[in-house]
């Protein structure tokens, strides 16, 4: 396996009852990129995430992950018990203990320094997904896997969320393998985007999957109503509350 290359994905099948799920799914994230997944809601994405960490065990077909790789998983949703005691702090270092020092250290670094000692259930939507993110990046992860980041974060704060992920890819240098739908951000941060519907329909670089006649079509696009590639630059950003904070140099 190239030193470069984390995670190789080759001719993945799964079906459940025969059903199929994922059928013939190849793809690969070196260190140093990001690679989106795609599609629909029932597309596999969520699945195939799920054979990537080992929690499922393909039909057919492998995963390889290079040897000695750390992975770090950021998932989809948490649900918490509203009557449970537990502090962000606490939160973090579940199953991975480490110091407070640690633990504040990596807060600051995804924008969140000021929540650890506040209740999980009581920080923000946008707080959330900074804290979950932190806990992935604990163990030190060669490639960090997100499903669906930005998930129950307004529309300011997810452009907030995907400028730090792209931030922590130069940064770390790991590779990033992404579910999202948010498909006008994904194009602007991305290296390249897979997209499936229980098998790849197209992928490679953003602007060459923009153009493809199966992604326009899984998206229900023609050419007058084609998905614009979102670049965002302003001379502000947003912190977690969703206040103005002016910089000295544009985002983009």
């Amino acid at each position: 396996m190239d030193a470069k290359v984390l995670l190789t994905v080759r001719d993945i099948d799964f079906a459940i009852r025969g059903h199929a799920i994922l059928q013939s799914v190849s793809l690969h994230v070196a260190r140093g990129q990001i690679v989106t997944l795609i599609g629909p809601n029932g597309a596999g994405k969520s699945t195939l995430v799920r054979i990537v960490l080992g929690l499922r065990r393909p039909s057919a077909g492998h995963v390889e992950l290079l040897s000695g790789a750390r992975l770090g998983y950021m998932p989809q949703r948490l649900v918490l018990d509203p009557t449970l005691p537990l502090t962000v702090q606490r939160f973090v270092t579940l199953g991975t203990p480490a110091p407070r020092a640690r633990v504040q250290a990596l807060l600051a670094e995804v924008g969140a320094a000021q929540v650890i000692d506040s209740p999980v259930q009581a920080i923000s939507g946008g707080e959330l997904q900074r804290v979950l993110l932190a806990r992935a990046l604990l163990r030190e992860p060669d490639l960090l896997v997100l499903d669906e980041p930005i998930q129950g974060v307004d529309l300011t704060g997810q452009y907030e969320l995907y400028d730090l992920i792209s931030n922590l890819r130069r940064q770390r240098g790991c590779g990033i393998l992404m579910v999202s739908h948010e498909l006008h951000l994904v194009m602007a941060t991305t290296d390249q985007v897979v997209c499936l519907n229980r098998h790849v329909c197209c992928s490679g670089h953003p602007d060459h999957v923009a153009r493809d006649p199966a992604y326009l079509a899984l998206f229900g696009l023609d050419g007058a109503r084609r998905l614009a590639i979102y670049h965002h630059q302003h001379n502000h950003h947003h912190d977690l509350h969703g206040t103005v904070v002016t910089d000295d140099k544009p985002h983009g």
